[in-house]
Order: C-alpha cells, then structure tokens, then sequence
C-alpha cells in the first residue's frame, strides 16, 4: 500500500458503489464476508449501508475466538485449575465464556493465566519455568497456525519438555463449503478472507466456483477493496461466470505462501473439528501430528471438564451462519455488551456482534 488516503478515497468509493447498483440493478444477491477483519471494517466504514437495496451483505464465521466451540474452553478452564499450569493465551480468549465461567474469572480465583502476543513468548515462559507445566491455547484459522506450528519445533529442538499446545486451529475452505450446503444462508458469492489467503492463496477456494458455482473474490480490507471486491463479485453472479479472483494482489499469491504452508503441515495435520453453531465439519480443523505428539495437551494432560452447557438466549450460532442479524437477539445491547459479553460474538474485538453494537446504529 503506497498511501492509504488511496484506499479510503471517497470519490473511488463513490464510483464503485454506482457501478455496484448499476450491475446488480434490482437482482437479489446474497454476498458472505468470512473474516473478521473484513466484517469489522463494513461496519466501520459503512459500506453495508451503500449498497442498493437487493444486494444483502451477511457477516460468516470469520472471527476464530467466536467459533471455538464451548467444550475448548470448558478444557482449558480445567486445565487452568491444575497445580503447577501455566496457560497462555491471546488475549480476545479471556472472557470467551465457557458453559458456566470462562479463563477471566478462574484468573480471578487464583489460576496462573498470562496473555501473550505470540507462541514463542509461551515458549520462552515455558523456558524460564522447567518446573512449571506450560499450555499455549492454539486459536486460529490458517494465518495464525504456522507461527504456532513454529513454536512447536522450536521447542522440540530446544528440548523444551513442558511446553504443550491446545489446538482448536481451524481452516477456511471446508466451513464455507458447509456454508454453501445449507440452503437456509443462501450464499450467491464469498468475500474471501485477506489474512488466510496470504498463506493459503486462491486455489484452495477454486472447489466453490467448479462444483458449487459461487463467485469468490480474495479482498484486501480497506473501503475502496472492499467496494472493488464486490463490485467483482456482481459481475461473476449477474453474468454467470463464478470464479476465484484477486483483488488483493499486492499480498496474496495463487500460490499462496508455501513457506509458511510447509511450515504448518510439517507440524499439523487435517481432523474434524467443531465449530460454534455450525457443529462438526470433515477435515475442518488442526491437530498436532504424531510425530509432535508430545507437546500434545490433549494427549499429555488428563483432565476432567464439566458438563457441557449452552447459553439460553444466545444467537451466536445463528450469527455466525448468517442465518440471523446481531439485532435480532434478544440480549443484544440490552444484556449482552461488550462490558458485559454473554456470547463469544460479542467479546471478541472482530466479532460480529461487537462490530453492529460499535459501528450499525440503523437497526431497530
């Protein structure tokens, strides 16, 4: 990016918008955004509100801390409670709440939880405490799995022994092709996510325009990407023609970032893999391979959690398909604030619920 003024310019805005309403003219069509950072800036910028009236912009499960499941954080809960455990986490897992508390509040009852900023700090803890038994919580889709992949080896050949991951790390292009089989969404073309696509690249996602004919269009984040990116998507639907597409050239490859791609795979391999409110998808998740197993926490720490419990009144589920607006939810800005979170949508800083509670004030 050479200036941002250029991406954020309103007059190429503008003229993206009329193109937007001239090709689409009065045609329904329904456009997916499956990542947080781009559900964060529609919202910031407004941009749901330029577009004309038949063109529906709906928010996926882009946000990794909102789909991981309760029965995660119930684990690691329990994990905290153990004698001589050391969790560490980024920090938008803390107040994700599990079936009846969340990381939060056993830290506020005495469990040893740190927030860090990468895996290699959980390392270097682990490092500076041989006699303490140190879990890195593994939350995140494809961007963030190759620096925890990473962390792992770097263990593995420091001899770090009671370093241990707990993977929940997901992969993109499974969840939205469960997306498109649930005929209730209705999915005419995805945003696809900037930061996965920056190691994945495009080809992964090609599946969802040869055998489900969706349009797909790889965007940056900024508001002119964002206008251009759809701009592209209406002519894919309105003239017939789905296919993957760059728009976000200056950082994602066809080919992706096979680096950081060996890097993961080295490390992880594909399981099923639960995600809030979508349930269980094939191939969809991370787990640590056999021959890392023993930085496993699964595996190396036998714990017992409580009986899994879901949150009455929560739509998050529902969000997270695009099946349901934010404001729909009986607990939204009433009970559920970012203050007071009562689902995960809402305590992460990209999820969707805070981004319409910070940013969508014309819904009644």
């Amino acid at each position: 990016m050479k200036y941002k003024d250029e991406f954020r310019n309103k007059h190429e805005i503008r003229k993206y918008v009329d193109r937007i309403g001239e090709k689409a003219a009065d045609r329904s069509i329904s456009l997916m955004e499956v990542c947080g950072t781009h559900t964060m800036a529609i919202s910031h910028y407004g941009i749901r509100n330029m577009m004309p009236e038949y063109l529906r912009l709906i928010s996926g499960p882009g946000c990794p801390v909102c789909v991981t499941p309760n029965s995660y954080i119930d684990h690691a809960i329990a994990l905290a409670k153990l004698d001589d455990v050391i969790i560490t986490t980024f920090g938008d897992m803390m107040r994700v709440p599990g079936s009846t508390s969340s990381l939060e509040h056993v830290r506020s009852n005495g469990a040893d939880i740190k927030i860090v900023y990468s895996a290699m700090n959980a390392v270097e803890i682990a490092e500076a405490n041989p006699l303490k038994t140190v879990v890195f919580l593994g939350v995140g889709f494809e961007t963030t799995a190759p620096t925890i992949a990473a962390s792992i080896k770097v263990a593995d050949e420091c001899k770090i022994k009671n370093y241990y991951v707990l993977s929940a790390h997901k992969v993109m292009p499974p969840a939205m092709e469960s997306l498109v089989l649930n005929k209730k969404i209705g999915i005419d073309g995805f945003i696809c996510p900037g930061h996965v696509s920056t190691v994945i690249g495009s080809l992964p996602y090609s599946f969802l325009a040869e055998k489900y004919n969706k349009a797909c269009v790889i965007s940056g984040f900024e508001p002119v990407d964002i206008c251009a990116s759809i701009l592209m998507l209406v002519e894919q639907v309105t003239d017939g023609n789905p296919r993957i597409e760059i728009q976000y050239k200056r950082a994602v490859k066809p080919e992706g970032n096979p680096a950081a791609l060996k890097m993961m795979y080295d490390v992880f391999e594909p399981c099923d893999s639960e995600w809030r409110g979508i349930g269980l998808i094939k191939e969809s998740g991370l787990k640590i391979k056999n021959e890392y197993k023993g930085f496993d926490a699964y595996d190396a720490i036998e714990v017992e959690t409580e009986p899994l419990k879901e949150l009455n009144g929560c739509i998050c589920g529902d969000v997270l398909q695009g099946l349901k607006f934010p404001y729909e939810c009986g607990l939204f800005k009433t009970v559920c604030t970012p203050e007071n979170p009562v689902g995960a949508c809402m305590v992460s800083s990209e999820g969707t619920c805070a981004a319409y509670y910070r940013y969508e004030n014309n819904w009644t």
